[in-house]
């Protein structure tokens, strides 16, 4: 047995992008910053792929800048946001249950002296909107919330955020960090108000180690780089820019059909409809979008139940992969009761995902509820 259930951690990587990266590294290997035919073909490779990731987000190619990965899309989102709006004051909101991407940064600037407002979801993962206007202030320079939540699919209210700061005069920018949105639910940064969104490339089928940061175009010459060096991606993420990952990361996107949400919500709804009756299960969450499903085994740690399961040649997880282990900081922060917490999983589906595995991991979890053991034989 061999089930996949896992694919707000990564995705396998499709057919398109790897026949794309192998391209790259092999037809195109030319650097894009080299005069040469060889260097400018790899350089109108980069922006034809760069059109192709823009069109997709709803944004002009130049204002989408690449990155290593969502994590250095955050950090430099947070980072420059602060330091363009340092003088204009010193409130930054957000949530208890953002990307430790985001929430480690946040911390570092409490360290420094900023004072950080961390709004707390209700029982199924989701922020008032009520609470995220009452928590912008004139003083408030940044507001970053995640577009949707990585372990319980929620949904979180970006538009009434870009509302209540035009409402409070407030300088804020807008981030919103749409890793687990970005094709699985419709939006562009415009629709939302956002002026920095956070993008990548392995939660939809391409490999890892390529992300994207929009930045809207009236803040490009004001924002601060991420670092310095060669001038590339206009000077504010320098660096030779890794060809092959981008040239995968468009494939990978031009891949995605758009059929492929509503077979993933159809399985995410099945594997609700047929998880939850078991006795034994509680469901903490459906979520908002098609593909994450957050329940729990009460009688047992979540913990334990993914490493069992994991011998059976099924894979999910009890939160997000990089809490490598630890307790999820995000069903900690909901209302839920020691023990769903303690026994929280999450199950996240992909284009791959079937019925039919459903099945059979409903079968598993029947078994070790009823024999109230996480033994197989």
């Amino acid at each position: 047995m061999s089930i996949y259930f896992d694919h707000a951690a990564t995705t396998p990587v499709c057919p398109e992008a790897v026949q794309a990266a192998a391209e790259a590294m092999t037809a195109g290997f030319g650097n894009p910053s080299s005069l040469y035919p060889i260097g400018k073909e790899a350089a109108q490779r980069r922006e034809a792929d760069r059109a192709v990731i823009a069109k997709a987000l709803g944004c002009l190619p130049q204002e989408l800048f690449f990155t290593s990965c969502g994590t250095e899309g955050d950090n430099w989102a947070i980072s420059a946001a602060v330091e363009l709006n340092r003088k204009k004051g010193n409130h930054i909101v957000t949530t208890a249950i953002e990307h430790d991407a985001v929430l480690q940064p946040m911390k570092a600037l409490q360290r420094q002296g900023f004072e950080v407002t961390f709004l707390s979801p209700d029982r199924e993962g989701h922020i008032d909107p009520q609470a995220v206007c009452a928590a912008i202030r004139p003083d408030t320079i940044l507001v970053s919330m995640m577009l949707v939540n990585n372990e319980t699919g929620a949904i979180l209210p970006i538009q009434a955020a870009a509302g209540a700061i035009k409402a409070a005069g407030s300088p804020a920018l807008l981030h919103t960090d749409a890793v687990q949105g970005f094709l699985k639910v419709p939006f562009t940064p415009k629709e939302l108000g956002a002026d920095l969104v956070t993008v990548c490339g392995h939660k939809i089928r391409a490999p890892k180690g390529i992300g994207a940061l929009y930045i809207r175009k009236e803040l490009i010459s004001k924002l601060p780089p991420l670092m310095l060096g060669g001038g590339q991606e206009g000077g504010l993420r320098p660096g030779t820019e890794p060809t092959a990952q981008i040239a995968a990361f468009a494939a990978a996107v031009a891949a995605w059909e758009p059929g492929f949400s509503a077979h993933i919500r159809s399985v995410r709804d099945y594997a609700a409809e047929t998880l939850a009756p078991i006795p034994g299960v509680t469901l903490i969450s459906r979520g908002d979008a098609p593909h994450i499903l957050a329940l729990s085994l009460p009688d047992f740690s979540g913990q334990s139940v993914v490493e069992a399961l994991g011998g059976q040649g099924v894979c999910i997880s009890s939160g997000s992969a990089c809490h490598r282990g630890k307790p999820s900081h995000v069903f900690a922060a909901m209302p839920l009761p020691p023990k769903v917490r303690l026994g929280a999983l999450r199950l996240s589906f992909g284009p791959e995902s079937t019925r039919e595995e459903v099945d059979e991991l409903a079968a598993l979890v029947g078994h070790m509820c009823e024999k109230r053991t996480l033994l197989f034989e």
